[in-house]
């Protein structure tokens, strides 16, 4: 049987060296933290490019974006006020491969972004990756009662937009917590007057 050839006569080594840019400016309203780049988001050069990720379905779904994109509109979600970055640059399977000096480097490299850009919600893709960040357990998914350190950035966890999420294994399992990130941002905007702590937090 012929191995399919998933990048274009690239080896999984080669994609592995890859990264893809921040997207980030000042004054946006989200900043997405993914833990690190995928193989097809590295091959590609744009967010969330794996095809079994729910990232943009449900972005599109909770009203975050008015039209449905895809991963090589990232770039224009500037325009929506939402930016991109991740924990580690480098393309990994997954947190469980970070070495300790990666962490600690995240973890700083994060810390100076948020600080640098202030925007009104930190948003971190995956509850693995905020359990690497604050280095403990004990949380709630959805909004977090401390703002992000030395800022006033709002923190929000969502659980992993990945299809390998498997708890949630459907886009529309995930839906309600890009909908609850929705209302966060517009009562934050003032668009939203009232808003209870139990449609932020799960």
């Amino acid at each position: 049987k012929k191995k399919r050839d998933r990048f274009n006569g690239l080896t999984e080594e080669d994609v592995l060296k890859r990264t893809v840019p921040d997207l980030l400016s000042h004054n946006l309203d989200i900043i997405i933290i993914g833990s690190c780049p995928g193989l097809t988001a590295a091959y590609l050069g744009h967010h969330y490019a794996g095809p079994g990720n729910h990232f943009w379905k449900c972005l599109y779904l909770s009203g975050l974006i008015p039209e449905p994109m895809n991963a090589s509109d990232d770039y224009k979600l500037k325009q929506y006020g939402i930016g991109f970055t991740n924990f580690v640059a480098r393309c990994t399977k997954g947190s469980v491969e970070f070495s300790r000096r990666e962490i600690k480097e995240g973890i700083e490299s994060l810390t100076e972004k948020i600080q640098m850009y202030k925007p009104k919600i930190a948003v971190f893709n995956g509850k693995g990756i905020y359990e690497v960040f604050c280095n403990h357990k004990n949380f709630y998914i959805g909004k977090q009662p401390e703002t992000f350190p030395s800022t006033n950035t709002v923190v929000y966890v969502m659980p992993s937009s990945s299809a390998r999420c498997s708890q949630l294994p459907r886009a529309s399992d995930k839906v309600p917590f890009f909908v609850a990130l929705r209302k966060l941002r517009d009562h934050l905007l003032g668009c939203l007057p009232h808003l209870e702590e139990g449609e932020v937090v799960f």
